[in-house]
């Protein structure tokens, strides 16, 4: 479930504050006829940092590694239309 609920009147106001969303980094998880889960993904940080200090270790593997760890979403906001 989405951590924050925002809700609108109109389609044209659903439609606004999706397009908003979006513009701000968050993607469509899910949308519907009256409603849309947007979904802002965190980043990892320091990747190069991580890339070059695992390297003299691990050959890479440990780099692979932290590259494929899936990344948490930073935010979850449902917008919906009550009307």
């Amino acid at each position: 479930m989405a951590n924050r609920i925002r809700r609108c009147a109109t389609r044209k106001e659903f439609e606004q504050i999706v397009d908003d969303f979006v513009t701000t980094g968050y993607v469509v998880k899910s949308r519907g006829e009256d409603n849309a889960l947007l979904v802002k993904k965190g980043q990892h940080t320091k990747h190069g940092l991580v890339a070059l200090l695992t390297f003299w270790w691990t050959l890479g593997l440990g780099n692979l590694i932290y590259a494929l760890i899936p990344v948490k979403n930073e935010d979850e906001v449902l917008v919906k239309i009550d009307g």
